[in-house]
């Protein structure tokens, strides 16, 4: 049972995308609200991509980025802060998280994908000896 467990969540962390589907299907069929189930599957599925984007870089480039990804998620952290507080003066704590998790979805989804092509076309190029 505990194999099964680590295989099913290194599968979902190599294939995030398959994590933000099943997440969103689940909670369809649980809550039927669609708009519900896409906040859902996105907050969810957050954390798959980041540590995905970790990973792909370290097969890509051999080393750990980690610390930076966080720092960086921590650095949009007070990005928000400072942004939310100069237009509402009073900083809404549960707003600015969920702002900084929509955000961090947007940005780690976008890495993955770009980071997914180069590192596929990187290992075609290897195999065919051009790099």
């Amino acid at each position: 049972m505990i194999n099964l467990t680590s295989h099913l969540i290194s599968f979902l962390v190599v294939f995030p995308i398959f994590t933000l589907f099943i997440v969103f299907v689940i909670s369809k069929l649980i809550t039927k609200k669609h708009r519900l189930s896409i906040h859902l599957a996105l907050d969810i599925s957050t954390i798959f991509f980041i540590v995905s984007v970790h990973f792909l870089i370290q097969s890509i480039w051999h080393t750990s980025v980690l610390l930076y990804i966080v720092i960086f998620i921590l650095l949009i952290g007070m990005l928000f802060v400072i942004v939310h507080w100069k237009f509402k003066e009073e900083i809404q704590y549960k707003k600015v998280f969920k702002g900084i998790w929509r955000v961090s979805f947007l940005l780690f989804f976008l890495l993955y994908i770009v980071l997914l092509v180069y590192g596929l076309f990187l290992s075609i190029w290897r195999t065919l000896g051009m790099v």
